[in-house]
């Protein structure tokens, strides 16, 4: 299998598997417990808390463990507008955002809190001027994503920040795509809320951080529970997914030190610019500087992305037509329609998105794939018999 979809899940480190299993096995003490076996799971716990918070120059104390990103991103925004809406119930966020946050955003709407979801350009890029011109009196929180899963585009969240800071009003940013693939440090981010995971990192599934800034008013809980996470998440923490997001953590900084995000660039680079040598016609979408240097969404010419995505499946080779969260419906990219891409590019669309353990003999073998499937299916003799059934998609 040839694994080209980083950008909905990545493979579990090993490192992180080897750290994970005593505390699934020996070590499996309530963090709570005042006794030996919960003593041990709670140095655990806040070793990981510390290794987490490094990879982001964040303290410990700022980190808030979740389920996962989406989990992080309804804190952030439900629990923020819960608390501060007394103050004012507006919020503004992105027609581009992760259905994480267009739908907790959804949810408050229905709670009478008015929700502006502002405009994106042909590169998927927020315009600061369309912000400052949504914000009224009542706006209490601001929630931009930092990188687009589907594109790849960065937004200038210094600038958006910025506008924030300035006004005195919350600012969120989704960074679960960018955290591991790019360096981020919070101590010159102007944000007071940030939602990262471990699946998107090579650690566990079940495993998220929200970062709050230190003075950030203290917000709604989602789960009420005993007072874990200093009141802010209920529940006894999943220690060993936990510790394996902090061993991810750790690895994800060296691995950032390391000039790790030009190797995902040479990777990326390498298949597309086999494709530009194939005489095949396609688009790319999204920001062609700023971006996710691993992160690829691309169009062929009168080549259906689902029909290609599925013979690509069937040869061993695992692509998206989109966001993993939502791609089991099959339905069209909100994403790509915000950015006004036609419906036509629509259906064509794929997103590719590699990881630090591809290597550069598997983009060759991908591109030349790609190039003979597409080449076959827009000549109408090579089209798989049926589409494989997906009944989760997953978050």
């Amino acid at each position: 299998m040839i694994y080209l979809d980083h950008n909905a899940t990545t493979p579990l480190a090993p490192e992180a598997l080897e750290a994970m299993t005593p505390y699934m096995l020996e070590h499996f003490g309530n963090p709570s417990s005042i006794h030996s076996a919960g003593r041990k799971a709670r140095v655990a716990l806040d070793e990981a808390r510390e290794q987490v918070a490094a990879l982001i120059h964040a303290r410990p104390g700022e980190i808030v463990f979740t389920a996962g990103g989406t989990e992080s991103d309804n804190l952030a925004i439900k629990g923020a507008a819960w608390a501060l809406r007394d103050k004012g119930r507006h919020i503004i966020a992105s027609q581009a955002e992760h259905p994480a946050v267009l739908n907790a955003c959804r949810d408050l709407q229905k709670q009478d809190f008015k929700i502006d979801f502002l405009p994106v350009d042909g590169d998927c890029r927020v315009d600061p001027q369309s912000l400052i011109d949504a914000i009224t009196e009542d706006t209490v929180l601001i929630s931009i994503h930092h990188a687009n899963n589907e594109v790849g585009t960065v937004q200038d969240v210094h600038a958006l920040g910025a506008i924030a800071r300035e006004r005195g009003i919350l600012f969120h940013t989704d960074a679960v795509q960018s955290v591991g693939k790019m360096p981020i440090a919070v101590d010159d981010f102007p944000v007071d809320l940030l939602s990262f995971s471990a699946h998107k990192l090579n650690g566990p599934k079940g495993a998220g951080a929200l970062f709050i800034r230190s003075g950030v008013p203290p917000l709604a809980s989602l789960v009420s529970g005993g007072g874990q996470e200093k009141k802010r998440r209920g529940g006894t923490e999943n220690v060993a997914g936990i510790v394996g997001f902090g061993k991810a953590a750790e690895l994800a900084g060296a691995f950032l030190d390391s000039d790790g995000p030009a190797h995902l660039k040479s990777l990326r680079n390498r298949l597309l610019t086999g494709l530009e040598t194939s005489g095949l016609e396609f688009k790319i979408f999204g920001a062609s500087s700023l971006s996710l240097p691993n992160t690829l969404g691309i169009g062929f010419d009168g080549v259906s992305g689902e029909t290609l995505m599925i013979a690509l499946d069937l040869e061993g080779i695992c692509v998206s037509t989109g966001s993993a969260c939502s791609s089991g419906a099959l339905s069209s990219s909100h994403v790509l329609k915000a950015m006004g891409v036609p419906d036509a590019w629509i259906d064509r669309s794929l997103r590719i998105s590699v990881g630090k353990f591809n290597t550069l003999e598997e983009m060759d073998k991908a591109t030349e794939a790609l190039t003979r499937l597409a080449i076959r299916i827009k000549s109408g003799s090579g089209k798989p018999a049926q589409a494989p059934t997906v009944e989760d998609a997953g978050t």
